[in-house]
């Protein structure tokens, strides 16, 4: 029996990552939204798409307006992108209230439904509403986990193939910290072929790369004028799913509740973690200098600012 994801809300996002997910015959896939229509008919359209691509996985879309979750019963992950958009000039803090009461009311949900799912956040602002969704599932910690380091470093990635022209492929970069301005691209532990950064990179293009990074998400909604990413979103997304649904023991930097590691405790921070069939099975932890424990250590301030804000 195939495995089954739901992705709740079916904007670009959602239904972007419930494609791949469907396209690479993953898993059985449930978009939901809170729209009647859009979502089934995104559902029928890649349903006819299985022909073409050789996929037998199956895909529904179903509006929960009336508050009716039943064809999302027994997932084995629920992805959720529900959620108010940033727009030009607005921060992921200013969705913190009203993406907190949509949280809310899709986890209650799922847990009656799904209780065994894992659950993969993506609504922002991330870090706050992984803790929302921890808070309100009563799930271990291992089962709730924020998708924002994979994004990260992707973007990072992104623009260090360009600075030095080599595949995308052989690079690869690491950023923790929450999802937001105060982000931590470590660049020594970020590599091209093994080679850290800082020795093949100089110093003020390096930063400038790291600064870029961190205003990955606002550059294109300014390009795009309305809305906000999707296709590298989406992307992350599948990384995580495929890696949890393959058993990979893949380390990746996602959001994960901090019980004391990296000195930190009660809150969602990106670290590497391990994904695998039981969601977070190891938290990794790094040596990290002053200087990077002191970033780490501001960007969960960050996050615990917001947090408060919400009483959790």
């Amino acid at each position: 029996m195939r495995k089954k994801v739901t992705v709740v809300g079916g904007g670009f996002v959602g239904s972007t990552a419930a494609q791949r997910i469907h396209d690479a015959e993953l898993a059985d896939v449930v978009l939901t939204d809170i729209l009647d229509g859009p979502p089934a008919g995104k559902g029928l359209d890649m349903a006819e798409s299985a022909p073409i691509l050789g996929t037998d996985s199956k895909a529904v879309g179903i509006s929960t307006a009336a508050g009716d979750y039943r064809e999302t019963a027994n997932s084995d992950i629920v992805v959720i992108t529900a959620g108010f958009p940033r727009k030009p000039g607005k921060s992921r803090d200013d969705l913190l209230k009203a993406n907190y009461d949509v949280v809310k009311g899709v986890v209650d949900a799922i847990v009656k439904h799904s209780p065994g799912a894992i659950l993969i956040i993506v609504t922002n602002p991330l870090d706050a509403m992984a803790q929302a969704a921890f808070k309100v599932s009563g799930f271990s910690r291992n089962r709730v986990i924020g998708m924002a380091g994979v994004l990260d470093s992707a973007r990072m990635s992104t623009f260090v193939a360009q600075e030095l022209g080599v595949s995308v492929e052989n690079v690869h970069s690491f950023v923790l910290g929450g999802h937001g301005d105060d982000m931590v691209p470590l660049t020594r532990y970020s590599t091209v072929v093994g080679i850290p950064l800082p020795e093949l990179i100089a110093k003020d293009k390096l930063e400038a790369i790291v600064k870029r990074t961190r205003r990955g998400g606002a550059e294109i909604v300014e390009l795009l004028k309305t809305g906000s990413a999707y296709y590298a979103p989406s992307a992350a997304v599948f990384e995580m799913v495929d890696a949890i649904l393959k058993d990979k023991k893949k380390i990746l930097p996602c959001a994960a509740y901090l019980e004391g590691e990296y000195g930190i405790n009660g809150l969602f921070v990106g670290v590497p973690v391990k994904l695998g069939a039981r969601g977070i099975e190891q938290i990794v932890e790094i040596k990290l200098t002053d200087e990077e424990k002191a970033a780490l250590d501001k960007s969960a301030g960050s996050v615990r600012e917001l947090v408060t804000v919400l009483g959790l």
